[in-house]
């Protein structure tokens, strides 16, 4: 008899345990990710994206890797097109991501050098910055063009030579 109540109580423990990990202790993965857009009056604007679910035995890295690359995509990509916002170059598209602790690493294409003007390339950069700084553990972002770190784009306007961050604005 006391052999069964001890497993009772054991099984009892385990459950209480379980409940309360579960309520306290686990991790919630967001479904979704706020995408950032500079609108012609200059301010920032955002859009909800969805995000795929967490796949069986993915990281937490790999998670944040999957979400940085799915955001920058986004990103480049732009607001629906009937919203009016400040737009990346036509052709300009994510040609890699890398993420080291807390900086992303972005590769543009080298159609982001057709970009003209100082507010184009502070509307379009400013908005990469925040939305990929807004992935849980990114706190900078080093772009890239064509594979390459450049102190400008072609335009001069825009220091591309150091990871941005938030205050940079």
């Amino acid at each position: 008899m006391k052999a069964a109540r001890l497993v009772a109580l054991i099984i009892v423990l385990v459950l209480i345990g379980a409940a309360i990990w579960y309520f306290f202790f686990r991790q919630t993965v967001p479904t979704t990710a706020a995408i950032d857009y500079m609108k012609p009056d200059g301010t920032l604007a955002t859009w909800t994206i969805s995000l795929r679910s967490p796949q069986p035995g993915e990281g937490a890295a790999a998670s944040t890797y999957e979400r940085v690359l799915y955001t920058a995509v986004q990103e480049v990509a732009g607001p629906p097109s009937d919203v009016d916002a400040v737009r990346f170059p036509p052709g300009t598209h994510v040609q890699s991501v890398r993420v080291d602790g807390s900086l992303a690493t972005v590769d543009l294409s080298n159609d982001v050098a057709r970009q003209t003007g100082t507010f184009g390339e502070n509307g379009e950069f400013k908005a990469l910055v925040f939305t990929l700084t807004s992935v849980p553990g990114i706190n900078s972002v080093q772009v890239l063009v064509g594979g390459r770190r450049l102190p400008t784009l072609p335009g001069g306007n825009f220091e591309l030579d150091t990871p941005l961050t938030r205050s940079d604005w």
